[in-house]
């Protein structure tokens, strides 16, 4: 009875931690909902045409004018939709890479996932002639088959990390050369609009894209809930996990299956938007400050940048053309991957 005692005295603070670290990350979820809500109400709102709260919240209840209906319903709302759920895919997609493979570097825009992607895009477009839906089938194809070409490379022996990144860098850099060489030998106009689709942009949102990606997240959501278990184990090391039950190599591939399948499906979509998926993740720990996953933080991160993104992308510059998504996302991004870089190096744990 007495060692009962002691042994429910010693898990009493390890319990209260966690409670706390859980309170800290519903508090940060909320804060992230709500600022989240506020940005959507600003891209349904405003623009050429601006409504008030009222006329926007009678104009989504299906009350407003012909032409209310019509900017709203048929333009706004589903780009609007459509940013949140890229942003969502791509954040996932960056924490999985990033958790299973131990590396902050391990982002599909780093280890040319989506650069496979806009690779067999270009093609599709340039030398194919493929229309938008061949298009976006072509750019998943290229994410798959460059992902089973990097792990292929980098499996001997198991995954690990820096070699996979390593692995995956070169990949990109020879997916580079490969996009140069298609745009070089283009048509000028043809070019340009493979350029736009480089950047990244969701203005040309539609409900058939949107629903693909909504039915992928609502399929794979589902199974990440259930290996977050395995994936906090693998965190601890392979060894550790192996001596946990949970078989580390193959629970590492389904969730670099998962994690592809993530950014070639948003991808496809909207085109490469730089730097979502590497910066959503650490971000989100840093604002819980538990040290945990953070998945649910990570996923509304990315849906937030996207969707700031696109709306700087539309109002930065009154009365000329919008910029692309892209370039905003890569505004965010090159800098931290810059101080990531530099700090890295001061501590020694650049991979």
């Amino acid at each position: 009875m007495t060692m009962l005692r002691e042994r429910q005295a010693d898990a009493a603070p390890l319990t209260a931690a966690r409670a706390q670290r859980s309170r800290r990350e519903r508090r940060v979820v909320l804060v992230l909902v709500g600022a989240l809500l506020i940005v959507a109400a600003f891209s349904l709102a405003v623009g050429a045409y601006s409504l008030s709260v009222p006329d926007l919240l009678r104009t989504l209840a299906g009350q407003g004018t012909q032409s209310e209906n019509f900017i709203v319903l048929s333009l706004r709302l589903p780009r609007l939709t459509l940013a949140v759920l890229v942003g969502v895919a791509f954040a996932l997609s960056g924490a999985l890479f990033q958790t299973v493979l131990r590396n902050p570097l391990a982002s599909p825009d780093i280890i040319g996932v989506t650069g496979g992607a806009s690779a067999a895009a270009v093609f599709g477009m340039l030398i194919l002639g493929f229309g938008s839906l061949a298009t976006s089938f072509a750019a998943f194809a290229g994410a798959i088959i460059v992902a089973c070409v990097i792990y292929l490379l980098a499996r001997r022996g198991g995954v690990v990390g820096y070699r996979f990144v390593l692995i995956g860098v070169g990949v990109a850099f020879m997916v580079q050369g490969l996009l140069g060489y298609l745009l070089s030998r283009a048509d000028l106009n043809d070019a340009q609009g493979a350029l736009l689709w480089l950047v990244g942009s969701v203005s040309g949102a539609r409900w058939q894209n949107i629903s693909v990606v909504a039915v992928l997240l609502l399929l794979l959501l589902p199974i990440i809930r259930l290996a977050d278990g395995r994936l906090r184990a693998l965190q601890l090391g392979d060894d550790l996990a192996t001596s946990l039950g949970v078989g580390a190599e193959r629970t590492r591939l389904v969730l670099l299956v998962i994690a592809v399948a993530l950014a070639a499906t948003a991808t496809a979509a909207v085109g490469p938007l730089a730097f979502v998926a590497f910066v959503a993740a650490p971000i989100a720990r840093r604002v819980v400050g538990t040290g945990g996953l953070a998945l649910i933080p990570a996923a509304l991160i990315g849906a937030l940048i996207t969707t700031v993104a696109d709306f700087v992308a539309q109002h930065l510059l009154p009365g000329q053309l919008e910029l692309p998504a892209g370039i905003i996302t890569g505004a965010i991004g090159a800098p931290y991957l810059l101080w990531l870089l530099a700090t890295s190096n001061k501590t020694g744990k650049g991979a």
